[in-house]
């Protein structure tokens, strides 16, 4: 039986500091955009699968464990002896992170993705910048379009791989793109995307903001005493798909949405990452907690 939501990409351990200076302790936790969507998914009580490459190591297997105790289905994902990919995290003062990333050799860039031919598949961050695997999961996003899937991309932008090469390779995604999730900053590093037939940029403490068919829409986010930012995009990116899912929506049902639907959709994100930046790391909430 084939997942309603598939997620695609790396799940690696982020090295978060746990004081200040440069020479912090530094203490492990699991992370990697597409694992905490998956993540998230599964704590909202959604019916989705996970694709990518998970190392025999001992992060590997904490990465594993914890997706599984999530409910997220494991069948399509592969192990294998590299080692997991590390990320080391540094916060400013508004806890904002930013990330060094260690990549050589690491088991998710050999990934072998399998496409989805209906449901929803999920792409995004920093499997879309690492060869060969990123050039695999373009191709899972396109034949899983082709299929009847709704696609759904949250390239995730890292500084460190922010070139021109990477910037036109998610470009020729776009084609295969029916949800489109940026935040403000890469939206001009992306260019135009209007051709993408929804795309939801997250504005920070401002917000979530939709253009789809019907036309634009926003939200605001609730207040709250912002602990870091860890996965408060992959919580929104969560959040979206879920809403999708519950509702029952195919693509088109998706793209004739309008603005009273789209703004529950968006408060329901918003109120979502809320929960999680109140917390130290990307602890996505659990669908109780949501109301």
């Amino acid at each position: 039986m084939t997942s309603s939501i598939t997620v695609y990409g790396e799940a690696l351990v982020d090295l978060v500091p746990a004081g200040a200076g440069p020479l912090a302790p530094l203490t492990p936790a699991l992370g990697g955009g597409p694992f905490n969507v998956a993540r998230a998914l599964g704590r909202l009580g959604a019916d989705v699968a996970f694709q990518s490459r998970l190392s025999d190591d001992a992060y590997g297997t904490a990465l594993r464990d914890s997706l599984a105790a999530d409910g997220v289905d494991l069948s399509h994902c592969l192990m294998g002896k590299e080692p997991t990919t590390l990320s080391v995290a540094s916060l400013d003062a508004d806890g904002a992170a930013t990330y060094t990333f260690y990549v050589d050799g690491t088991v998710d860039r050999l990934a072998e993705p399998v496409p989805v031919s209906g449901g929803y598949a999920v792409f995004g961050t920093l499997s879309l910048a690492l060869e060969p695997a990123s050039l695999r999961y373009a191709e899972a996003a396109r034949q899983s379009a082709d299929a009847g899937a709704v696609v759904c991309l949250d390239p995730n932008i890292r500084p460190a791989f922010a070139s021109e090469k990477h910037r036109l390779f998610l470009r020729g995604m776009l084609e295969a793109v029916t949800v489109l999730k940026l935040s403000d900053e890469e939206v001009e590093f992306l260019g135009d995307t209007s051709h993408v037939p929804v795309v939801v940029t997250t504005l920070g403490g401002g917000g979530i903001r939709v253009r789809a068919p019907f036309g634009t829409a926003e939200v605001q986010a609730p207040q709250v005493k912002v602990a870091d930012t860890i996965g408060a995009g992959d919580t929104v990116m969560a959040a979206l798909v879920y809403q999708f899912a519950a509702r029952g929506l195919d693509r088109c049902a998706l793209l004739d949405l309008g603005a009273e639907e789209w703004r529950e959709i968006l408060d329901f994100a918003a109120r979502a990452a809320a929960v999680t930046v109140a917390r130290t790391g990307a602890d996505t909430p659990y669908l109780h907690e949501l109301g």
